[in-house]
């Protein structure tokens, strides 16, 4: 099996001067991170009533959601800060399937980044749309061009064709695209040159000149990159992720 040499950075919620340099300052690299802020952002600020972060981990979206008109929980499994590293004293544990509400509590979901590491996760879905009322609305994310994370909590990638039978349950399903084949090229470059401007071994030090050098395609790339977000440029058809929008 696969040995994680580096896990995914702390995803804190910018509730600090120094978190927000860091949340916002790591959208201008992490094009995943911000495909999905750009796409909660929108989703979230509709919410009103009880809403039940999924897979909350550190609640780093949570500060999108409207303080005076939001009832917010958030719930994830009791083993989380021994497999991701999370760190919320604000949340409910449970078993990873047995929502711990009863039928029809809640008026919004949030689920980020979350069924890919959930071997029951059709048991998940059918669980989060039991405890929606009629008519709520729930936002889902979920990464396509993502490297083997979390090793070995990481088991699934979907494709479109099987969000539709996951979601099928459900009376309005919206799936979109995150990001283009410009902006995984451009994530790779980013992870390949970060991942060795500070190598690991010694027999890689006399390569740092060289990596320095590649630093101007690097940078032009993640240019390119932002550009083709903003024009929607490039295939859709390889996507960083997809967000799913659906309605009980």
């Amino acid at each position: 099996m696969s040995q994680e040499v580096s896990k995914p950075p702390n995803h804190a919620p910018p509730d600090t001067f120094t978190r927000k340099i860091a949340f916002y300052g790591r959208m201008l690299l992490d094009l995943q991170m911000l495909t999905i802020y750009r796409d909660l952002k929108r989703e979230l600020r509709t919410y009103r009533g009880a809403v039940l972060d999924v897979g909350c981990g550190q609640s780093p979206y949570r500060f999108l959601l409207s303080k005076s008109k939001v009832q917010y929980a958030g719930i994830d499994i009791a083993d989380a800060d021994d497999k991701f590293g999370y760190d919320n004293p604000d949340v409910t544990y449970f078993n990873g399937v047995d929502i711990p509400f009863p039928d029809s509590t809640f008026n919004g979901i949030i689920c980020t980044e979350v069924l890919e590491h959930v071997q029951t996760y059709q048991l998940l879905v059918d669980e989060i749309w039991r405890v929606m009322r009629p008519g709520a609305q729930g936002v889902f994310t979920i990464p396509w061009s993502a490297r083997y994370h979390y090793i070995p909590n990481d088991f699934f990638r979907y494709t479109p064709s099987s969000l539709e039978i996951i979601f099928a349950k459900f009376n309005g399903v919206t799936i979109s695209e995150r990001g283009s084949d410009i902006a995984i090229i451009a994530n790779k470059l980013i992870v390949l040159w970060g991942r060795n401007i500070i190598p690991k071994s010694r027999w890689k030090l006399p390569l740092i000149p060289l990596w320095l050098v590649t630093l101007p395609v690097v940078a032009v790339s993640v240019v390119a990159a932002h550009v083709s977000l903003l024009l929607h440029l490039g295939s859709e058809d390889d996507p960083l992720g997809y967000t799913i929008v659906v309605t009980k």
